[in-house]
C-alpha cells in the first residue's frame, strides 16, 4: 500500500508528486495514456503568467503570483528552460485604456511586483514591431515563458529518482473506500493508498464521483494555435495581450524558448473532452486577430498549427478541496494553471499536513536534474570530449534540431522513459523542426526499436493504436 497515489501526470500532478518526493512517503503516479503531460500539458501558450488577471482574494490570484515566483528557481533545479521576457497588453482606444488601468490595479493588489502603465511611445520603445495604432499598454517584466511538457516531464523524472513510482496506461475505472484508506481499480490492475490526489485534468469531475463527490464539473475549453518557424522569432521578444475578455486573454503573439513564434489561441467551449482537432475556422480566427496587434507577420512560415484543451470548472478559481476523506481534488486547473502548478504543489502538502500526515523530509532528497538538451548547451571542447566517449553523440538525427542519436538514446532511458515516438519528439525536440519529422521518424524508429528490444512494426506514434508501420513488405511475415 502506498501513502499517497497521484491521479494525472499533467503539470499539477508532477509537480504535487516532486514536492511529496522530498519527504518519506511512498507515492504513486498514474495515469491513462501511455506517457506523461499527455492532457492540456501538452498544448498550451507555455506562459508564466505574472498575476495580474486572477480576481483579487481567489486562491488563483494567490497561488499564481507565488508560483510565478517560485519557477525561475524550479527551472533551474529541473534543467528546463525559462526567460523572462516580460509581458504586454496593449490597447488601442479609452475603453482598452480602462480595462488596462483595472487589470493593473489588480495586479498590485494581487501582490504582482514591478507593473507598470506605459504610454504610445513607451509601448514602441519597447517593441518596435507592435501596430502604430496601439495607444497604451500594460508592462510585467516578472512575467516568463518555459515548456510545460519539458517542465513535467522533469518534475516526474527528478520525483522518480527521489523514489516515486509512475504506472501508466492506467485508465481508473474505479475507486473504493476501505477501512485502511482507498482501492484506485483499472481493467488489469489496483493500487491501493491511504491518501489519493485527484489531478486528472479534464476528467477531474469523473475521478471525484468515484470518490462520491459531485459537487464540481468540468468542461473543454479548446485552443487552437499556429506555430511559426525560428527565422521569425525575434519578430517581438515579450509576450503580446490584447486587452482580456469574459472567456479568458484572448488571442497573444509570443516568443517560446525554442526560438519559434507562437499565435493564438482560440477560446472556444465545446463538449468533447478528447476534441484536439483543428479548423478552419480557428485559424481564420488567429489570423484575423494577431495583425492588429503586430506588424508583418509572416503567415508562409507556419510549420505546424495544434490546439489544446482547457479543464474549466466553472466557479472561477481553482478548486482544490476535500472530495472525501484523505481525497483531495485539484481540478480546474484552467490558465493560470502552469504557472501556479509549483504553488498549488506547496498548498497541496499544507493539505496533507492537516489531515495528520507526517512530513518528514529525506535526508538525501537530490533537486537537481541534467537538462535535456544538456548537449546543446555544451562547449565545443566539451562536446568533442563527449564525443569521444560515445560516438553516438557525434550522429545528428534531427537536422533541423541538431538533436543527436546520442540524446535520443538518453530520453529513453532516462525516467520517465520515453516509448513512443511523441514522447521522444516530447524530450528532444526531434521532428518539431521545419521538417515535422519527414527525415529523422524512421531512424528514430529504429533507435526505439533497438533499445526497447521490440520490432520496428510495434512501435506507436503516441501509443495506443497509433502504429505507423502495420507490416514488413520485404522479408518476414507479409501483414
Amino acid at each position: 500500500m502506498y501513502d499517497i497515489v497521484i491521479i494525472g501526470a499533467g503539470i499539477v500532478g508532477a509537480m504535487t508528486a516532486r514536492e511529496l518526493s522530498k519527504y518519506l512517503l511512498s507515492v504513486c503516479i498514474l495515469d491513462k495514456e501511455s506517457d506523461v503531460a499527455m492532457g492540456a500539458t501538452k498544448a498550451n501558450s507555455a506562459i508564466i503568467h505574472a498575476g495580474y488577471d486572477p480576481k483579487e482574494g481567489t486562491l488563483k490570484a494567490r497561488l499564481n503570483v507565488l508560483g510565478s515566483e517560485m519557477m525561475p528557481q524550479i527551472a533551474e533545479e529541473l534543467g528546463v528552460r525559462y526567460i523572462n521576457n516580460g509581458s504586454l497588453v496593449i490597447g488601442f482606444n479609452d475603453e482598452d485604456a480602462e480595462k488596462i488601468k483595472t487589470l493593473y490595479r489588480r495586479g498590485i493588489a494581487n501582490g504582482v511586483k514591478k507593473l507598470a502603465l506605459l504610454d504610445k511611445d513607451e509601448l514602441l520603445n519597447l517593441e518596435s514591431n507592435i501596430s502604430k495604432n496601439a495607444v497604451c499598454a500594460l508592462y510585467a517584466p516578472t512575467s516568463g515563458i518555459t515548456c510545460p511538457y519539458e517542465l513535467a516531464i522533469a518534475a516526474i523524472g527528478n520525483a522518480m529518482d527521489n523514489g516515486v513510482d509512475l504506472k501508466l496506461n492506467f485508465k481508473v475505472e474505479e475507486i473504493k473506500k476501505n477501512e485502511d484508506g482507498y482501492e484506485v481499480i483499472s481493467s488489469f490492475e489496483s493500487v491501493k493508498a491511504k491518501y489519493i490526489i485527484n489531478a486528472a485534468g479534464l476528467f477531474a469531475d469523473d475521478i471525484a464521483k468515484m470518490a462520491g463527490d459531485t459537487s464540481f464539473s468540468i468542461h473543454p475549453r479548446k485552443g487552437e494555435y499556429l506555430l511559426l518557424d525560428k527565422e521569425c522569432g525575434s519578430l517581438v521578444s515579450h509576450t503580446i495581450f490584447g486587452t482580456p475578455t469574459e472567456k479568458g486573454k484572448g488571442i497573444l503573439i509570443t516568443p517560446t524558448v525554442d526560438g519559434n513564434l507562437l499565435l493564438g489561441p482560440t477560446s472556444v467551449d465545446i463538449t468533447d473532452k478528447t476534441d484536439t482537432s483543428t479548423t478552419f475556422d480557428g485559424i481564420e480566427t488567429i489570423l484575423s486577430q494577431v495583425n492588429k496587434y503586430v506588424n508583418s507577420i509572416p503567415f508562409n512560415r507556419v510549420i505546424t498549427s495544434f490546439s489544446g484543451l482547457r479543464a474549466v470548472g466553472g466557479t472561477g478559481d481553482f478548486i482544490i478541496k476535500f472530495s472525501n476523506d484523505n481525497f483531495i481534488s485539484v481540478a480546474g486547473i484552467e490558465s493560470p494553471g502552469l504557472s501556479a502548478a509549483p504553488a498549488i504543489a506547496r498548498y497541496v502538502a499544507g493539505m496533507l499536513k492537516e489531515t495528520g500526515i507526517r512530513l518528514e523530509k529525506k535526508k538525501k532528497f537530490n533537486p537537481y536534474r541534467k537538462s535535456m538538451h544538456f548537449f546543446k548547451n555544451l562547449s565545443d571542447e566539451e562536446k568533442n570530449r563527449l564525443i569521444r566517449e560515445n560516438r553516438k553523440y557525434a550522429r545528428i538525427v534531427c537536422r533541423c534540431e541538431m538533436v543527436s542519436e546520442g540524446e535520443i538514446i538518453d530520453a529513453i532511458r532516462s525516467n520517465p522513459k520515453a516509448t513512443n515516438l511523441d514522447a521522444v519528439k516530447r524530450r528532444t525536440r526531434s521532428g518539431m523542426g521545419r521538417c515535422q519529422g519527414g527525415f529523422c521518424s524512421p531512424y528514430i524508429l529504429d533507435i526505439l526499436s533497438e533499445e526497447l528490444k521490440i520490432p520496428v512494426e510495434h512501435i506507436t506514434k503516441s501509443g495506443g493504436a497509433s502504429n505507423i508501420i502495420i507490416g514488413r513488405t520485404k522479408g518476414g511475415e507479409q501483414w
